[in-house]
């Protein structure tokens, strides 16, 4: 079995800038659970769709001394599934429309189990 833990740091509002010198505002609270949630619900919704793919996890609930947002947990049947996920059409769709657009930093283990 093959795991991959990705950790998303610091959730911004920033979309993809039409302009390089626009600024956006900080996200609220509220804007910040809603897009958690939307990570959580996209990433957790790839469960039994992607070929390989044997467990997906999202932790969005850290502990105030977390230094990271959301946490991504997925365990894979071996390496080939795990290169084939980063190119799978429906992954990238959830990545592209809810992760992407707000992750500032992203740090990743890939681990054999």
């Amino acid at each position: 079995m093959i795991r991959k833990e990705i950790l998303f740091a610091r959730l911004d509002v920033e979309e993809v800038m039409k302009k390089v010198e626009e600024l956006h505002p900080q996200m609220t609270a509220e804007e910040k659970e809603n897009v958690k949630a939307g990570i959580k619900a996209g990433l957790e919704g790839l469960a039994g769709k992607v070929p390989g793919l044997v467990d997906v996890k999202v932790n969005i609930n850290g502990l105030p001394t977390s230094t990271v947002d959301v946490m991504l947990d997925t365990t894979f049947t071996d390496a080939d599934a795990l290169k084939a996920y980063s190119t799978n059409p429906l992954h990238v769709a959830v990545a592209d429309g809810k992760v992407r657009p707000y992750t500032a930093v992203r740090s990743c283990l890939d681990y054999e189990v």
